[in-house]
């Protein structure tokens, strides 16, 4: 790779500067030609929204990415130059690295990942485990960390030491493979309403029986098995209980599936605007395009009621920044009954304060209130809706804050 060092910058000015001053160089700034990006060599790196040192936050940028380079400014807060690195997106040239490969992330894209996962995520087994920062003095040396049986790590890679493999963690730790068990994430995908219509349902209990007409007699030889998609031909309602038909005199009904239901368009959105329904409960989500439902999923939301910490939020909001992931734990709480710490959290759009949508591979428990007040989803949808709601986070970028030009996804709960 290479790298022009903080101190060759003002010698690539000796470079023939462009011939032409473009519009968005401050006036007295060259940009020397062989500057192709900007290398981000710390991890969360933040970002501005304008050049100074009082801005508000518009991201973080990913260790190891190079961003490509828009323009330069002087300005207060930064001895080198102000370098704009993305929309409205401005870091100071003192904390990066200037570089004359081209830009790329430091990762693959995450639309692309088949399992909706961007780590591999281990849990800690039922006699804990030590962490170490130097793999070569690992169980050799006083841990650097002591993790609690059911704690999750997300691993990066893994290296021997005298035979017995070890993990490194986002948390720049090394554990031994043998302490940690690994998570099964639910490969289950929501459905694609290419028609427009919410005609769709899950099995969300362990069958669904199936039978010959609404409340009528169960067919003893027909069941459904858990997490099928059901393509819905009819719905009744019966003594206060929908019934779907997925066939000729074959039906099912919502004790045992979940289904989404219609929802009006918010009056906070333009129209043709993305938004999103969390309809509680059914335990569904769907995604719309003003008044289309585009997509729909099971989700599963807080377990707590009414003004509970751990109910899911009620009411209309917006998206107020979005994390490629994000640490969960209750570690603080004093009253808490059990405890748990989640690493890196995949795919995170908060909504209201603490509360958000966001990926999960610890329990399967969809179509079911479960949740400490958030959204639960599998991994695969949560990864399709990151890619979907705004404010987007472009590649290379580890968080993104709306702008008024990028705003965040309206998010309703019912």
């Amino acid at each position: 790779m290479r790298r022009l060092a903080p101190v060759l910058f003002a010698a690539t000015f000796a470079c023939p500067a462009r011939a032409e001053p473009l519009p968005w160089i401050e006036g007295g700034v060259p940009i020397a030609t062989a500057v192709a990006s900007v290398e981000i060599p710390e991890k969360d790196e933040p970002l501005f929204v304008r050049a100074g040192p009082q801005a508000a936050r518009r991201g973080s940028a990913e260790m190891g990415a190079r961003l490509p380079l828009f323009a330069a400014k002087r300005g207060a807060g930064c001895r080198g130059f102000w370098l704009m690195v993305g929309p409205l997106a401005w870091v100071c040239q003192d904390r990066v690295r200037l570089s004359s490969d081209a830009p790329v992330a430091a990762r693959r894209d995450p639309i692309s990942m088949p399992e909706g996962l961007p780590y591999r995520y281990h849990f800690v087994g039922r006699n804990g485990a030590l962490g170490y920062r130097t793999l070569s003095v690992a169980e050799e040396s006083e841990p650097d960390a002591e993790l609690e049986p059911g704690f999750s790590v997300a691993v990066l890679s893994v290296a021997k030491r005298g035979g017995d493999p070890f993990g490194f963690t986002s948390k720049n730790l090394w554990i031994p493979m043998r302490d940690l068990g690994p998570a099964r994430a639910l490969p289950l995908r929501g459905a694609e309403l290419t028609d427009g219509s919410l005609n769709v349902a899950w099995v969300f209990e362990d069958h669904a029986d199936v039978y010959d007409k609404p409340g009528g007699t169960r067919l003893s030889s027909e069941v459904r098995p858990q997490w099928e998609q059901l393509a819905l031909l009819e719905t009744v309602v019966k003594k206060d209980r929908r019934w779907f038909r997925i066939g000729e005199r074959r039906w099912v009904s919502d004790r045992d599936v979940r289904a989404p239901t219609p929802a009006p368009l918010p009056g906070e959105a333009a129209p043709g605007e993305r938004w999103i329904d969390v309809d509680i409960p059914n335990q569904v989500l769907t995604a719309y395009e003003g008044e289309r439902p585009v997509f729909a999923t099971l989700v599963s939301t807080g377990k707590g009621r009414g003004k509970s910490v751990q109910a899911t939020p009620l009411g209309t909001h917006r998206i107020w920044v979005k994390l490629l992931s994000s640490d969960m734990d209750n570690l603080e709480d004093e009253e808490a009954s059990r405890y748990y710490a989640i690493q890196d959290v995949p795919w995170v759009m908060y909504f209201d304060k603490g509360y958000g949508l966001h990926g999960t591979f610890w329990h399967r428990s969809f179509g079911r209130v479960r949740s400490h007040g958030c959204v639960n989803l599998t991994p695969l949808d949560a990864q399709r809706l990151f890619n979907w709601t705004g404010p987007h986070l472009p590649a290379g970028w580890t968080a993104a804050l709306p702008t008024a030009y990028d705003r965040g996804t309206l998010i309703r709960v019912r």
